[in-house]
């Protein structure tokens, strides 16, 4: 198998490497095989600082949006 890894991620596997005096080969096998958190954008952690910053929402909004959007009027026919 053939993969094409990023100039800094090669750099850092042989640094890995050269220090643990085992093959870059045996450094991407064992990081392969543990198991990590990835942080993909978007999730929790790349917006944390921002969970209850809104003023004004219910706090479990994710139980109750039925109540809360029907108490705004959300959804209803508006008149002319």
């Amino acid at each position: 198998m053939t993969v094409r890894l990023p100039e800094p991620l090669v750099a850092e596997i042989d640094a890995e490497s050269r220090e643990r005096k085992v093959t870059r080969s045996d450094v991407v096998r064992e990081r392969l095989q543990i198991p990590r958190r990835r942080s993909r954008p978007g999730s929790l952690a790349a917006i944390a600082d921002l969970v209850g910053s809104v003023a004004g929402l219910p706090p479990d909004l994710s139980a109750r949006r039925k109540r809360y959007l029907r108490s705004t009027g959300y959804g209803q026919k508006r008149h002319r």
